[in-house]
């Protein structure tokens, strides 16, 4: 029988995707900004485990190992994903926690599977998890997790970890299961946030709707004092470097640019979601490029966009939109061939993006709101000359760390182009004064200080 695990991480989705090939079925490590950030800090510890969501409804596998660490897989069928995962964390908080930019819907039955479905990865945590063991609980899927394992398992140091925005009192005040939603996420010792006016928020409506007290670093309730804060993730710096110095990266990116015609790259890399912007920059470029201020012999947007809940309507209507946008502007500027948009939908792995990094002139971190924003960072690290330039939305976390991007606010078209515009004719001078800030930035705080910095509170917490 496998040991029990000393540290527990418990998110949505195992840090692993199925992966079909030509001679058998396997797993990969997954892409994406919470993977990239924990599998360092799970590799630190000898005996720990991941419980999460394997990817495709039904019967879960049983638990195996891969890359050293210990997956423990939770049952969701499809009607689970439906309510659960596309309803109530899709379709209810993600759009609430971001400013509302679509309307959020409340469903009591997508409420009761969010309900059912947090049940069993608590279940599986409290399994798996070792006497006095530390359990690390992310993001929006499970903020009932927490209280339910306390009630389950007193003994264990359970962190609850929020990776996107969280609203202030006008927006979450909207939601009908508030009170729940707060004193399930009161069950963790620690409550960390990306920003502080994010920790704030949290801290004030724990007060008003789940009777909690305010105290100097967090609040009590139930007779707990519960430390909440900010701990603004971070990417493994180190690891991006040393891509970026590959040999077999560096040519790809030189062939990158030799295949773009050489002209100024401007590089968009995001999921297929309307929290990112991807609509405004593509309309910010037209009107430069009506304006005559850019042509497509200056310059190219290479826009990577991977489809994400395409079942969701409003997704499928937004790829949609980019997609038509994109044929607009290459009919309208477009030479033979020369087009003013190199638009991709797949995939990337980790070195084809971090080629596309080193390719690229401007980088465009647009969002309308956003949590944090690890690309913004990542581009940073892969950029070992002090070149390129990163323009990053104002609603992002991101923005309040990284001194040297050019700031811009994303509802605002004219401001958004003329920020491009900037970006692509900055003079050397300033470009390296304010990349070397940026790189100065993501290599002093890393995703080792990130984990070090909650794991610390958490042991001091409890």
């Amino acid at each position: 029988m496998q040991a029990k695990a000393e540290f527990v991480v418990v998110a949505n989705r195992l840090p692993v995707r199925s992966v079909d090939s030509s001679q058998s079925r396997h797993w990969e490590t997954s892409p994406g900004g919470l993977v990239s950030a924990l599998m360092p800090v799970l590799a630190d510890h000898a005996a720990s485990a991941w419980v999460g969501w394997a990817g495709e409804p039904g019967d879960a596998p049983d638990p195996f190992t891969h890359d050293g660490i210990r997956n423990v897989p939770v049952e969701l069928s499809a009607n689970d994903i439906e309510m659960y995962y596309e309803g109530f964390a899709n379709r209810t908080l993600w759009p609430l926690y971001h400013d509302a930019i679509r309307p959020a819907q409340y469903q009591r039955r997508w409420w009761r599977a969010y309900l059912d479905a947090n049940i069993r990865f608590t279940r599986a945590a409290a399994a798996v998890a070792a006497h006095t063991a530390t359990v690390w609980v992310h993001d929006y899927h499970l903020h009932l997790v927490p209280g339910l394992l306390r009630e389950l398992r007193p003994d264990l140091r359970i962190g609850f970890f929020l990776h996107i925005p969280f609203p202030g009192r006008g927006l979450f005040s909207q939601l009908p299961w508030r009170a729940q939603l707060l004193k399930g996420t009161l069950g963790a010792d620690v409550v960390g946030f990306q920003t502080n006016p994010g920790a704030q928020n949290f801290t004030d409506l724990a007060e008003k709707y789940a009777g909690a007290t305010k105290t100097e670093t967090g609040v009590r309730f139930e007779h707990r004092d519960i430390t909440v804060r900010a701990f603004p993730i971070a990417i493994d710096t180190k690891a991006y470097e040393r891509i970026a110095r590959d040999p077999v990266v560096v040519q790809q990116a030189q062939k990158f640019r030799q295949r773009l015609g050489n002209r100024k790259i401007i590089l968009g890399v995001d999921r297929m979601d309307y929290t990112k912007g991807i609509d405004i920059r593509l309309r910010a470029l037209q009107d430069l490029l009506t304006d005559g201020r850019l042509t497509i012999d200056q310059v190219v947007m290479l826009q990577s966009a991977v489809p994400t809940r395409e079942r969701v309507t409003d997704y499928a209507e937004l790829r949609s939109d980019v997609e038509q946008l994109v044929g607009h502007i290459n009919g309208e500027f477009g030479a033979v061939g020369l087009v003013g948009v190199q638009y991709m939908s797949q995939n990337l792995d980790t070195k084809e993006l971090v080629a596309l990094y080193l390719a690229a002139d401007v980088m465009l971190v647009t969002p309308f709101r956003d949590g944090m924003n690890l690309v913004a960072k990542e581009y940073v690290a892969c950029r070992p000359n002090d070149t390129g330039v990163l323009v990053l939305s104002e609603f992002t976390g991101a923005a309040t760390q990284l001194e040297g991007a050019v700031i811009v606010n994303p509802h605002d078209l004219d401001g958004l182009a003329n920020a491009i515009d900037h970006a692509v004719h900055m003079p050397e001078h300033e470009m390296r004064e304010r990349m070397a800030k940026l790189r100065a930035h993501v290599r002093e705080h890393d995703v080792q200080r990130w984990a070090r910095s909650f794991l610390a509170a958490l042991e001091d917490a409890a």
